[in-house]
């Protein structure tokens, strides 16, 4: 069951990141054919994250209540079928209504699937199979522009949607087929010991008030949110960015931002086998990854810098590699940190409170780089400006991450 868990968390997620680069692969296109300005597509490319957000703690809060089978097949259902209802969008309004319709679907995606890891994994263990899984952000985000950039030459940007939008509902239909919560396949009393042994047990008097009390709980929010503004900088406008400030094609640049992106799936890969390094060296599972975030935050601040002032474009591109790298390997640590900061019936409410952090950068990104860039005709102020995100996010979690959420008897 473990490994048909993870086999379908990465398969669904690898789809909910093809849902969401469709508008940035199709970003020219799109802006074309509706006659949006920067500005407007960059509202556009931020609505998702704010519907996301929004969505965070109820859907948390839902998915520590009734478990990960059942909410994150219905989430499924509903993403999909806002991924195909976008396709025949036709004025800016409309679109906005699916890409919220989107964010709210995909908004248990991550939740569920860090529950299922705290259900199924002893906590030391949670680091790698979460990192594998969440992954899956970034392997998305690697083979989309290929199998996007195809679809969209070929068949226009409309048909992209609606391709993609069917691949979901095939998903939706597995999951609920093959994946059982441990109460529902049967496993034995000792086995669920072992697979808890050293969780917080304290009965959750308070719910999400007292999470909110504690100091971890607020920078895990705010240091998130300068994590996936990185991460987001780069998933919504690095094709926009390659064509217009690197001059490739819309083909090439469909390739090259491939690139990148496949630099941040092993990223992700990397940062569970790190935290799971770290801790058999005895460092302690919040520690084990907090130090490699705070690391990887630092690198993508360089990184960004130097590829807004290098004008050479491989340079350029080996740059955002290596951000990208760097960001994605923060990004799956943070996932990782929720499930060793709390016990597995806080967990998918703690994820979702610094996922609320994390939407807010996801909205902001986009917004902020559209109007950076429309107003100075350049990408080098946004890029600088994100850099300077980066550095505060990692001084954000040096300084309040420093223990586990402990929730009062």
């Amino acid at each position: 069951m473990r490994v048909i868990a993870l086999t379908l968390l990465m398969v669904a997620g690898t789809v909910n990141y093809l849902d969401r680069s469709a508008l940035s692969i199709g970003n020219a296109a799109i802006r074309a054919d509706l006659h949006l300005s920067d500005a407007q597509m960059g509202l556009l490319l931020s609505v998702f994250a704010v519907a996301y957000g929004v969505a965070q703690l109820p859907v948390g809060i839902l998915v520590d209540r009734f478990g990960p089978r059942r909410v994150l097949g219905l989430s499924l259902v509903l993403w999909s079928l806002a991924q195909g209802t976008a396709s025949f969008s036709s004025t800016l309004r409309q679109f906005v209504v699916a890409r919220a319709a989107l964010g709210i679907g995909e908004s248990p995606m991550y939740l569920a699937g860090t529950k299922v890891c705290s259900n199924w994994f002893a906590r030391a263990e949670r680091a790698w199979p979460i990192g594998l899984f969440n992954a899956s952000s970034a392997l998305g985000p690697a083979i989309a522009p290929g199998i996007l950039t195809i679809l969209l030459l070929h068949y226009g940007w409309r048909s992209m949607f609606l391709i993609i939008g069917a691949a979901g509902l095939v998903v939706a239909v597995l999951w609920p087929l093959l994946y059982r919560d441990p109460e529902q396949y049967g496993i034995s009393e000792a086995e669920r010991a072992a697979i808890h042994a050293g969780d917080d047990d304290t009965p959750d008097h308070g719910g999400w008030t007292v999470l909110l009390r504690q100091p971890t709980s607020w920078g895990m929010a705010f240091g998130f949110l300068g994590v996936i503004y990185m991460t987001w900088l780069y998933g919504t406008w690095l094709p926009d960015y390659l064509e217009r400030a690197r001059h490739l094609s819309v083909a090439a640049a469909g390739i090259w931002t491939s690139v990148p992106q496949a630099c941040g799936f092993l990223g992700a890969l990397l940062s569970g086998l790190v935290a799971r390094w770290l801790a058999r060296f005895g460092v302690q599972p919040l520690a084990a990854c907090k130090l490699p975030l705070i690391a990887g935050m630092l690198v993508t601040a360089a990184c960004t810098a130097s590829a807004a002032l290098v004008h050479s474009v491989p340079a350029a591109i080996a740059l955002v590699s290596l951000a990208l790298f760097s960001a994605s390997l923060a990004s799956s640590c943070g996932w990782s940190m929720a499930s060793v900061a709390t016990s597995p019936q806080r967990v998918a409410t703690l994820e979702a409170i610094q996922n609320i952090g994390g939407s807010v950068g996801a909205g902001l990104a986009p917004v902020i780089t559209g109007e950076m860039v429309q107003l100075t005709g350049s990408f080098t102020p946004a890029l600088l400006f994100a850099s300077g995100i980066a550095v505060l996010s990692a001084l954000i979690y040096a300084v309040f991450v420093r223990e586990p959420v402990r929730v009062p008897s």
